[in-house]
């Protein structure tokens, strides 16, 4: 993965170039799949020689750097753990502010299973394109305060289903509306079913040179958690990322942070293999079709059952944020529709765990209060560290 994204930069001319100097920072856990740190430390000297510096971040740069700050007065044990602590949106915070202590200009987030080209299905076969995305990025985010992309290839979770009796589509519709988010919309999550559980990216997009200002809706300007660059040129116009615990949503709560920002659509795709189906386009083989994911083995089931957990512990303080009027109806509504589809969900997908879903729901929605005080105290005490990094850099 680094190899392809270091090539692309090469080919892109940013590695030529001696006004940009790229810098790699990688965020990892020994724990996920059971890896050792020379999985990721272990980088070939040709690519190392393409880039200015790499940061391999672990728990042990981590505590470092919570002692540093303990130790310059910045925070204590307790805040440092809120921001650095577990999760995908400490992961992210942990990169973020590497970044920034590094003085870097900006950061573009890329996820270890997303590659830099994009897929269409204009013709009766896949038509395959690279993208420049770190080029594409680095063209407007001097304009903006956030710029993110568009994704291709296996992005839904959802696989394909054949509707039948025991649950039909409606059921299914009704199930999905309850447990996702206002960008989830049921006509495109249709269509990628039908397509086998793809998406097939936009020619109007990959032929576009515009980006497009991403308006506010319902309190945010959603964004991508990958294939995202952040302007880390005033430190204290930056905010951290927060998802409540063993939940998701990471990138979905920085959105509704925004509304005084600059959020930018950039018109460049990254391919998501988010089955790990398609290792082998990093070696250069292009498939001509693209593959059915169908709920017909337990990793896919599974891999969708975890993705409705993780939807629905955060939707709770997504309502509790963005329509804090409607907060308690909505959520009433939404016991309604889980009563009413996740039997037949758990008979369709020989499954009773998703019963699971309706207790995930009731036991976020009873700490939505206590995870929306920690979603702001994650900004007052982001917000201290800021402001820490911008007196020293201004002191200098």
């Amino acid at each position: 993965m680094l190899r392809t994204t270091i090539y692309n930069w090469k080919e892109s001319g940013l590695v030529e170039n001696k006004r940009i100097s790229l810098n790699l920072f990688v965020a990892y856990d020994l724990n996920y799949n059971k890896t050792k740190m020379t999985d990721y430390t272990n980088i070939h000297p040709e690519l190392v020689e393409q880039i200015d510096s790499s940061k391999f971040i672990g728990s042990v740069a981590i505590k470092e750097e919570i002692d540093y700050l303990i130790r310059e007065n910045v925070v204590d044990m307790s805040e440092a753990r809120m921001i650095f602590g577990r999760g995908y949106a400490a992961k992210r915070n942990a990169v973020l502010y590497n970044a920034i202590k590094n003085n870097m200009d900006y950061l573009i987030f890329l996820d270890d299973d997303e590659y830099p080209m994009a897929v269409t299905n204009t013709r009766r076969t896949a038509i395959w394109g690279g993208q420049h995305v770190l080029f594409d990025h680095l063209e407007y985010i001097s304009q903006a305060d956030i710029t993110h992309g568009h994704h291709c290839g296996y992005i839904s979770p959802i696989p394909y289903l054949e509707f039948n009796g025991t649950m039909t589509e409606a059921d299914f519709r009704s199930f999905i509306e309850a447990i996702s988010n206002d960008i989830v919309n049921w006509d495109t999550l249709k269509t990628v079913m039908k397509n086998g559980g793809v998406t097939y990216a936009d020619t109007k997009i990959l032929t576009s040179d515009e980006a497009i200002e991403v308006q506010e809706t319902n309190h945010a300007k959603f964004i991508s958690g990958a294939n995202l660059c952040i302007n880390l040129k005033d430190s204290r116009r930056i905010f951290p990322f927060y998802n409540p615990p063993g939940a998701r949503g990471e990138d979905t709560f920085l959105s509704t942070c925004l509304s005084e920002r600059k959020v930018l659509r950039v018109p460049c795709y990254t391919f998501h293999d988010g089955f790990s189906t398609y290792n082998y386009l990093l070696e250069g083989v292009l498939p001509i079709r693209l593959k059915f994911i169908k709920a017909d083995t337990e990793k896919i089931t599974t891999r969708f059952y975890k993705a409705c957990i993780g939807w629905i512990r955060y939707k709770p303080l997504l309502l509790y944020i963005t329509q804090p009027d409607h907060y308690e109806e909505k959520i009433k509504e939404m016991r309604e529709q889980l009563n009413e589809t996740l039997p037949k969900i758990c008979a369709f997908f020989g499954q009773p765990d998703f019963m699971n879903v309706s207790n995930e729901l009731e036991k976020y929605h009873k700490n939505v209060k206590k995870h929306y005080r920690e979603f702001l105290e994650t900004q007052h005490i982001w917000a201290k560290i800021m402001e820490h990094f911008a007196l020293k850099y201004n002191s200098k």
